[in-house]
């Protein structure tokens, strides 16, 4: 259901349940929360990239388990879904989407919801609740904050596909690839940052989701802050010496 590997500093999260279209059964997604918890305290892991088996990458929440039930069954449901969406944006690694299919629903949401995000050029996104009756509220969320209001109303509204270029115009993903540069394109991508000092980057992930929603004025404040302390830690006085003296820095993570 949820498979974990590892690529040197690189940990692969692979949605494993392709003959349901990697649907976010209750299951999978509680699989999925306890893959980030691990890696959360894995200090030998520097960024997370998320895929999928088959050919889609995340096809939402898994309507199965969506019919005849309780208003308690749902907020569970909705519960645990917000609490992994939470998980992804506050473990210390950058997280990486790998998306070689269509993401739809809570799939794109999942998408919108990761650091960073590369797909084929074959891949698609849409959030088509309205069509079932079932808005994608929640998957609004993270889409809303990725690509803005008009963009998010009008997935939401019409639930029609927007194509990898278009998600990637709008600022849903970061790049549309050829299918067969996919795994190397997010894998260069994700070593890129684990070169960095994992001190710097976990600072600066915090710092980034905290700051987001702040007016100017307290972003500011607030980010004054963190970065006069962050110059003080180990790693950033290795570095700017590393930097002014020519060499490779050699970083302790603190």
């Amino acid at each position: 259901m949820i498979l974990t590997e590892r690529e040197g500093p690189v940990a692969i999260i692979t949605l494993d349940r392709p003959h349901r279209r990697n649907a976010l059964s209750l299951e999978m997604m509680r699989a999925l929360i306890g893959a980030l918890d691990a890696v959360h305290h894995d200090r030998e892991v520097h960024a997370v990239i998320l895929a999928a088996a088959g050919r889609v990458f995340c096809s939402g929440h898994d309507l199965s388990e969506m019919t005849a039930r309780t208003l308690g069954d749902y907020r569970e449901l909705f519960e645990v879904c917000t609490e992994l969406m939470a998980k992804l944006q506050s473990i210390p690694q950058p997280v990486i989407a790998e998306v070689q299919g269509i993401a739809t629903a809570a799939g794109c949401q999942l998408v919108a919801t990761c650091d960073l995000a590369i797909a084929s050029q074959d891949a698609g996104f849409a959030t088509p609740g309205v069509r079932i009756g079932l808005f994608c509220t929640t998957p609004m969320i993270a889409l809303t904050r990725a690509i803005g209001r008009k963009r998010a109303l009008q997935m939401l509204l019409t639930g029609e596909m927007v194509s990898a270029s278009q998600a990637a115009e709008w600022g849903l993903i970061n790049a549309a690839v050829p299918a067969a540069e996919l795994r190397s394109r997010t894998r260069k991508l994700a070593a890129l940052i684990a070169q960095a000092s994992t001190l710097t980057v976990r600072t600066g992930k915090q710092a980034f989701y905290t700051q987001i929603d702040l007016d100017q004025s307290k972003a500011y404040a607030y980010a004054k802050e963190v970065m006069s302390m962050n110059a003080g830690a180990s790693d950033a006085q290795e570095g700017i010496s590393a930097f002014l003296e020519k060499r490779a820095p050699c970083w302790k993570g603190n």
